[in-house]
């Protein structure tokens, strides 16, 4: 392993807009690289920058609490930072990596967040996260945790290969069910099936039976993608290794794509699956609301319940046009509950969809939201 200490500029990332699957506005890279090595992992992809051997080097951004400090003290804000769930974990580097047991910078990462009393989203694919059991707890009970692991399969031995530096996913779903007894809210990222090998209708559905069974809150499921260049390169040497009869089938799913997409009837099939195993198990497939409903501003709420619909709607098969409607509101100049920009005169939205915003505003939620997410 190759480690190197830099001095980093800044450490927090705003999204231009809120985030409907994480419920959050803010992340962070705390370290840039993993030893965690997934084959399939994009931060391999020469556009993330990422120096060095990607799986083997690390570079440790040895005064992020200094800058995050500064970059999250309110004091220090004209304006007050945009709520939601601060994201600790994903990008190009697992806060849970093996070099955390020495830096410690994701645990001091959470201290800080507790002083300045802001609600959390762990993401990680390692079972060290219950070191912070302790002041994790503190912040679910001052503000809000949520609890998610990454998982490709519930298979450990085909996790063994493409997965070869991160716990079982025996061990990982024995510590998100620790985790929901001690109260916390609790979700799996299925991320990503791969053709094949994990996109099965058993795979899929043994996964939701699990995570049914251990009580967790939600499952969020997507597809592979696979970049030209480097990430692309070594995700086929590794299948060639030890799965070659699939080698073929991912050169047809995967032709070439600038953004590392598959062809479209594969996601419309594998969506297919994601949906029938949330229906059979009533899992919801994206964060329900009651657990950011009154953590959101009024504009980040019906943007994010709008997304969610829109992907609940597509992934029946349907049309939908609730996901534009939601960034034609990021882009208002006002808030959408204002009288210059209420629903009513948004250029491009639909009257029906009009009438869902104006009940959004009003509830907090709406029908149409609530009967999809709920497998209705």
């Amino acid at each position: 392993m190759g480690v190197r200490e830099i001095q980093a500029k800044s450490v927090l990332r705003k999204q231009k807009k809120i985030d409907s699957w994480f419920i959050s506005h803010y992340g962070m890279n705390l370290y840039r690289g993993c030893t965690h090595d997934c084959a399939y992992c994009d931060g391999r992809t020469e556009g993330y920058y990422v120096e060095g051997e990607f799986g083997r080097d690390v570079a440790v951004k040895v005064n992020a609490l200094e800058i995050l400090n500064r970059e999250l003290d309110p004091k220090r804000k004209r304006k007050p930072l945009k709520k939601g769930y601060f994201m600790v974990g994903g990008g190009v580097g697992d806060s849970y990596q093996p070099l955390e047991q020495k830096y410690r910078l994701t645990r001091n990462t959470l201290v800080l967040l507790e002083k300045y009393g802001f609600p959390v989203h762990i993401l990680t694919k390692s079972t060290r996260v219950k070191r912070d059991m302790d002041i994790l707890q503190r912040i679910n009970r001052k503000s809000r945790v949520i609890i998610s692991l990454s998982f490709s399969s519930m298979d450990d031995e085909i996790s063994s290969v493409v997965e070869p530096g991160v716990p079982s996913p025996t061990e990982r779903l024995a510590l998100l069910s620790g985790f929901k007894h001690k109260g916390f809210t609790c979700g799996l990222f299925l991320l990503p099936a791969l053709p094949g090998l994990t996109d099965t209708p058993e795979q899929i559905d043994r996964v939701f039976r699990q995570a049914m069974e251990c009580g967790l809150d939600f499952i969020i499921g997507g597809g592979l993608t696979l970049k030209e260049g480097r990430q692309k390169e070594y995700f086929l040497d590794v299948i060639s290794t030890h799965f070659p009869e699939l080698v073929s089938g991912y050169k047809r799913v995967y032709p070439g794509h600038a953004w590392g997409q598959a062809v479209p009837e594969y996601y419309r099939s594998l969506n297919q699956k994601i949906l029938h195993a949330s229906l059979k198990y009533q899992l919801p497939v994206r964060i329900p609301a009651d657990f950011f409903r009154d953590l959101l501003s009024e504009d980040d709420l019906v943007i994010v319940i709008l997304e969610h619909i829109d992907y609940l709607l597509k992934l029946r098969g349907k049309v939908s046009s609730h996901g534009y409607a939601a960034y034609s509101i990021s882009k208002l100049p006002g808030s959408v509950s204002d009288p210059k920009t209420k629903p009513g005169v948004i250029p491009g939205i639909p009257k029906s969809i009009q009438a869902v915003i104006a009940e959004i505003l009003e509830t907090g939620t709406c029908r149409l939201y609530e009967d999809l997410i709920r497998g209705s």
